[in-house]
């Protein structure tokens, strides 16, 4: 991993030294959020969960086949769905259609990430298809901010 990229997004504590997931201490009436990232992208994929797993009480599982993603998210059920919008062979808009018409998955939050917008608008509350929107390149602090966000809403049954 890129000392300088874990540096700049790894508080510093965890940038100090190895990291495990133990080495952030559960809550203790509330387990690991489990999250799935869709991204054709391996090494972004690889990256954002280890960050995620360092920072946050997250369980990370990736996707980098976007055709695969609707039955890793049944096998998983994932809390929150990270979900890159520019895909070859299925995009994120349409992976978000084929989910959001799943009985199974229809509640589960989608956070898209994407390079089609800037930080600035990405903060400014710009959403895709109804669902909000996180920056590329990621900044893990604002993606644990929107991951927790949606956490926090109640699905209604």
């Amino acid at each position: 991993m890129n000392k300088s990229f874990e540096a700049e997004f790894l508080p510093r504590a965890a940038a100090a030294g190895p990291a495990s997931p133990e080495a952030v201490p559960p809550s203790p009436s509330a387990e690991k959020r489990r999250i799935l990232i869709v991204d054709d992208d391996a090494n972004s994929t690889h990256l954002v969960k280890i960050l995620l797993e360092r920072t946050g009480p997250y369980l990370v599982l990736e996707e980098n086949d976007p055709t695969k993603a609707d039955q890793t998210a049944h096998d998983f059920k994932p809390d929150v769905i990270l979900l890159d919008i520019v895909m070859p062979k299925l995009d994120g808009g349409e992976l978000a259609i084929q989910m959001e018409s799943d009985r199974e998955l229809h509640d589960t939050p989608i956070i898209f990430l994407t390079a089609l917008v800037t930080h600035s608008e990405a903060k400014g509350g710009l959403h895709i298809q109804g669902h909000p929107l996180v920056a590329k390149p990621i900044s893990i602090p604002e993606l644990i901010e929107a991951i927790e966000k949606h956490l926090a809403t109640p699905v209604a049954s």
